[in-house]
């Protein structure tokens, strides 16, 4: 199985333009860019991808060994940028991504010039001298539902994590996304994510970075933005007025500004 079909690789832009390698959240797919990636198919080579699990990846290539933590997923983004010869990547991340996204350029720092870091967070859980805006029992109760019911939690948690609850419209996308992901991978892939811890691999990263952070964002708050920025030596952060946690959604506009006056 090829790597462009195992990921449903879709590749637009200027074919010798520098690459920007978009990558998705959790529960949702590659068409989360939509509004974003298109502004810059003039300038460079746009690369989108979906997660092992979502979209329209190919479920076979899913296994519990490898995704057991967020290295397998950034292994898979280094073998996208090896097989397809990328160079100067400027990798942009939502969400978990973010923290996918820091593995890969730690671990190949030549293959990448930036970081887009959109709502990163390297540690959802509060500690006693760290803020990730949630209780072990938070996290405990959510898997639990999860596992339980995942279409109900779906329908419950996508517009909490959409915000932005005067425009309906946008958490019902969330939710028809999380719902069409396959609920037992879903359910994986969501302890991998919100019981990671990836403090530790901040200081491993000499990429220079961009860290957009969103306001109210109930899963990746101010503090988290600010710890990240404090934490990875070089980044800017740009405070957003869009809310919520999905800004490439719900302010595509605002999100598109920020990167191109980054990049």
């Amino acid at each position: 199985m090829s790597t462009i079909q195992r990921h449903a690789i879709t590749i637009s832009g200027k074919p010798d333009g520098q690459p920007m390698l978009f990558a998705h959240g959790y529960g949702c797919d590659q068409n989360m860019w939509r509004f974003v990636a298109p502004e810059f198919t003039g300038t460079h080579r746009v690369v989108l991808f979906d997660h092992v699990g979502a979209g329209r990846s190919d479920l076979r290539a899913y296994d519990d060994r490898r995704y057991a933590t967020l290295d397998g997923y950034a292994s898979d983004v280094l073998e996208i940028i090896h097989d397809l010869d990328l160079h100067d990547v400027i990798f942009v991340g939502h969400s978990v991504s973010s923290m996918i996204g820091v593995l890969a350029a730690a671990r190949e720092p030549d293959r990448f010039a930036k970081l887009i870091l959109v709502g990163p967070s390297p540690r959802y859980i509060d500690t006693a001298d760290y803020v990730g805006g949630f209780r072990t029992s938070d996290i405990e109760s959510m898997l639990e539902s999860l596992d339980s019911n995942y279409l109900g939690w779906s329908s419950a948690m996508a517009p909490v994590i959409m915000g932005n609850p005067d425009r309906p419209e946008l958490g019902q996308e969330l939710t028809n996304s999380f719902c069409a992901t396959d609920p037992e991978i879903a359910k994986k892939f969501a302890r991998v994510t919100f019981l990671s811890d990836n403090r530790g691999d901040l200081a491993k990263v000499r990429t220079p970075a961009l860290i957009l952070q969103c306001t109210d964002d109930v899963i990746a708050p101010a503090a988290v933005g600010d710890y990240v920025h404090a934490h990875l030596k070089g980044s800017t952060l740009v405070a957003m007025n869009a809310t919520g946690h999905c800004p490439n959604l719900s302010a595509p506009a605002e999100t598109v500004a920020a990167i191109k006056a980054y990049v």
